[in-house]
């Protein structure tokens, strides 16, 4: 018998004894597989979370523009700040004004530029109420911004109702089923925070995770936000598209020098203001995400060395139940590698299963978190690769010292074990 032949047996005949063992030591094999499939499991899930995070975001991103880049009052940072002015000196910015989205709007090097506001308030209409609902104050220009989606049925709000701050409001799909059902919403009059709004039109657009996915949600002019609901101007931000014939860099340059000669700020001083560019939330996105999927690693790691230990045990007492056998074997000519081989090709039949359970699992709480999250989690096919090759190597890695001791076992005094 050749070499490969002794080996395609030895599998074979490991993989029986593996079946065999946990079927006679159900709860020792049973905690065993659980820990590699717990461990497998997380993998699994992460992996598809993250997968399906980044390709939203990467929607978001491309949706809105790879140019836009936005204005804000304080900066993004992960910087400690105590609230004194040595740490956290941007706590003194003034705050931003549709001025200033007027402002930065005549500028040649820009395309488009509004203001934003977000909050939340409670949304009625008849006996129906809803608590919580997104809303959102924005510039008459917002859909240019925004970047993908339609309203239908009905209309956007004009440039000149958003000025003068008309109690007007444009509803999502979701918002618009929660109130009115299968009834037709334009002109009809919803109140938010008490105050009534005509609904001009219905909002659709892809559901994303940076959005929050389909939540109810209503957009409004910014004006009429803050008159109207007391939005605080405090918390507006400015969105600008660089125009054709402007690269982003000019039309921040551009912006920068209008806003500091606006605001009297002399040369040297620090800017009042934060200008964040895409390039800047995808590190932020990708220093969160990789502290969380790091975390995510080192649960599912401990699963794996839960499970791995629970491999050297139940393979150390099947080596001690099969002293005899395996002094037998060995009389009958049987070497160290063949022994070895076996006893390691169990350990990743164990392993296996666990990783097997925990694909299955894991996929299926994927295939859940798609269906009731902003999420489109799927499991890349990297992910399956990968926890099936760390479950083999958990079980090569954890099984080689009760394979070991077997193979090193002396036939004679094999043979005298009672």
């Amino acid at each position: 018998m050749s070499l490969i032949q002794q080996r395609i047996f030895g599998m074979k005949e490991g993989v029986t004894i593996a079946l065999d063992s946990i079927r006679a030591n159900k709860v020792r094999a049973g905690l065993t597989i659980l820990g590699i499939a717990v461990g497998v499991f997380v993998v699994v899930v992460i992996s598809a979370a993250v997968h399906g995070i980044n390709n939203s975001v990467a929607k978001d991103f491309e949706s809105t523009g790879p140019t836009t880049f936005f204005i804000s009052r304080y900066p993004i940072s992960f910087e400690a700040c105590d609230g004194t002015d040595a740490t956290c000196k941007w706590l003194r910015n003034p705050r931003l004004t549709m001025a200033d989205v007027a402002l930065i709007q005549r500028l040649p090097s820009v395309r488009v530029a509004g203001g934003r506001l977000d909050t939340s308030r409670p949304i009625s209409y008849k006996d129906k109420r809803l608590s919580g609902i997104r809303v959102s104050g924005l510039s008459g220009n917002w859909q240019q911004i925004d970047g993908g989606g339609d309203i239908y049925p009905g209309r956007n709000f004009t440039a000149a109702e958003a000025e003068a701050g008309e109690r007007v409001v444009v509803v999502n799909d979701e918002l618009a089923m929660q109130l009115f059902g299968d009834s037709d919403p334009i002109d009809k009059t919803i109140g938010i925070q008490g105050v009534p709004f005509k609904v001009l039109g219905v909002y659709h657009y892809q559901a994303s995770f940076l959005a929050g996915g389909n939540r109810p949600r209503a957009i409004l002019p910014i004006e009429a936000a803050r008159r109207h609901i007391n939005v605080s101007w405090a918390d507006i931000g400015i969105a600008v598209i660089p125009a054709s014939t402007s690269t982003r860099a000019d039309a921040i340059d551009d912006v920068i020098a209008a806003l500091r000669a606006n605001r009297g700020l002399r040369p040297g001083t620090d800017n009042t203001f934060a200008i964040i560019t895409q390039d800047q939330l995808f590190d932020v996105y990708n220093k969160i995400f990789g502290a969380f999927f790091l975390v995510m690693v080192v649960l599912s790691a401990v699963g794996l060395i839960v499970g791995g230990v629970g491999v050297i045990a139940i393979m150390m007492i099947s080596v001690t139940e099969r002293t005899r056998e395996i002094g037998v074997r060995k009389a009958l000519g049987a070497t160290r590698g063949t022994i070895l081989w076996q006893f390691l090709v169990e350990a990743v039949t164990l392993t296996g299963i666990g990783a097997v359970i925990g694909l299955v699992t894991g996929t299926l709480m994927a295939l859940l978190i798609k269906s009731m999250t902003p999420i489109a989690a799927s499991v890349p096919p990297m992910a399956v690769v990968a926890a099936l090759l760390t479950s083999a190597f958990t079980g090569v890695l954890f099984g080689m010292l009760p394979a070991a001791r077997a193979a090193r076992l002396d036939p004679v005094t094999a043979l005298r074990y009672e």
